[in-house]
Order: C-alpha cells, then structure tokens, then sequence
C-alpha cells in the first residue's frame, strides 16, 4: 500500500512520457513527475519517494524532502493566507494547507507557526493543525521518571514552555527550570523530572539530582580549558550571573564545582574559579 504523507521505498514499473510510475508491488501506482527522475535508472530499481497530493488532487511522488510529514510536528512559515485558510511552505511545490477550524490564532502571512500534519479523514487530504495540544494524550503515559526524552518547544506559559515528549505527550518545562534562550519549534533532549498524580508530566533540560553533577562538572572544565583556566564565578556569585554565563541554576553550579574541587581538579578563589 501507498502511504501519503510518507516516504515509500517503490519499484519502477515503466518510463512515460510524464514521468515515472512507481508500484508497491500490488495494485497501487504512484508518477515520479521527470523533475524528479534520477539520470540513471532501469525498470524494477526501487526508490524512495514521498508521496503527497498535486494541485489536482491526484497522489503524486517526489524525491524532495519535506519539512514535516504525516504525524509530525514542525514549526512552519506561512506563505498566504486565502478566504479558505493558511498555506504553509512545507519545503514542496505545492503548499501544506491549514483550515481556518485548525488554527489556534488567526495565521498571518509571513509568520512561523508551529503544527501537526495529519492525514483528514473526510477529505483524505495531508492538513495543518496549529491546535497541536489536541495531538498529544498523557492518559496513557510511555514515559517515567527520570527517563530521557525527546522535546519540541510548543509554546509558552505563566508557568513556563509548554513541550512536546516524544511527538506522544505534553509536558512542561517550569520558568525555574529554563537556563538558557528557547524558542517555539526547538528540538531539545530533556528529562522527565516528576510524573504527577494526574499524569501531567514536569520536564527538566538537565539531568536530575546526581545524575546532574558529571555532565555539569564536565561543562563547567570545558568552560575552564576555553577560557584560559579561570572563570569570574563562585559559589557566592550572584544565580543570574551563573544562569547566564554557565546555563545552570546556582544549585547544579555548587553541585558541580564541589564534585571538581573534591577531585582537586578545580581551585576556588575569591574572584573565580581556577584549574589546578
């Protein structure tokens, strides 16, 4: 079967005057336009295309890769807006639509939005959705404490950054918690710092508790090494300071510097901290 929305490894069945037909070794049949045709091929060669809809509607395949696919998430610009919804460029000749029903704020041409694409049941159509909350379900979580995951920035909050784990559930990455600039559409690695009763899940971008203290340590002698052995830091420095020169809270800060200075790698200073 032929999946829109995603990339098909297809065979070639027989060279035409508008392109390419691929097959899937069953019924289905797919033109590779002559844009996309490789200079070198032979009937029964598979390739690996993705396959979307044209301007007519008709499944149409393409060697072009997309910013986004079915059941992801991406973050967008939106080329126009029409008397029928936004299009997106989505990195594919013809634009990704988004209804006016699928969009959490009104879309403005030239604007960066971050979406869902899905596959439409009624119009069996691949659209937009910036209403992505409702893609994500913490009913059922595949996820626990202390676990690594993958974050997409969704969007912010009195409390902090909403984010996306693992493209499955929402979470959130408290404004404490935030050490260094994020922005809606980033990627990021991130733990999962506390799963509460209501399976809402508490997000951290480093490491917790001692599973903190190498990995911070190992930044902080990075940071040494770079600049010359000494950094104007120490564990009476003013929180803002080290948030921005180190990215970390004063907490993980006096962790680490304590595991370094214990193994003497490190020697502390009024004015800083110093390798040894």
């Amino acid at each position: 079967m032929i999946h829109l929305g995603e990339y098909n490894t297809l065979e070639i069945l027989r060279d035409t005057e508008p392109g390419l037909f691929l097959g899937d070794g069953n019924e289905g049949e797919v033109l590779l336009p002559n844009r996309y045709v490789p200079k070198v091929f032979e009937i029964g060669d598979k390739i690996e295309v993705f396959v979307y809809l044209d301007n007519e509607e008709r499944p149409v395949a393409t060697t072009d890769h997309p910013y986004i696919k079915n059941g992801d998430f991406a973050l967008l610009r939106c080329n126009q807006v029409t008397e029928y919804g936004a299009f997106l460029d989505w990195g594919l000749v013809k634009e990704l639509f988004c209804p006016f029903k699928e969009q959490a704020f009104k879309m403005k041409a030239g604007g960066w939005y971050l979406v869902h694409c899905y596959l439409d049941e009624e119009t069996e159509r691949l659209v937009a959705s910036s209403k992505t909350n409702r893609f994500l379900d913490n009913k059922e979580l595949t996820v626990g404490q202390f676990d690594e995951v993958d974050l997409i920035v969704s969007h912010p909050s009195e409390l902090g950054m909403n984010v996306i784990v693992n493209k499955t559930h929402l979470g959130l990455v408290f404004n404490d918690d935030i050490y260094k600039d994020i922005s809606v559409g980033d990627r990021l690695k991130g733990i999962v710092k506390k799963v509460r009763p209501d399976n809402k899940l508490d997000i951290s971008l480093n490491q917790i508790g001692y599973r903190n203290i190498e990995p911070n340590a190992d930044f902080i002698l990075n940071e040494l090494h770079d600049n010359g052995g000494f950094l104007p830091v120490h564990d009476k420095s003013d929180p803002e300071l080290i948030k921005e020169r180190l990215q970390m809270s004063k907490k993980s800060f006096k962790k680490a510097v304590g595991s370094l200075y214990k193994e003497r790698q490190i020697e502390i200073k009024s004015d800083g901290i110093y390798l040894r």
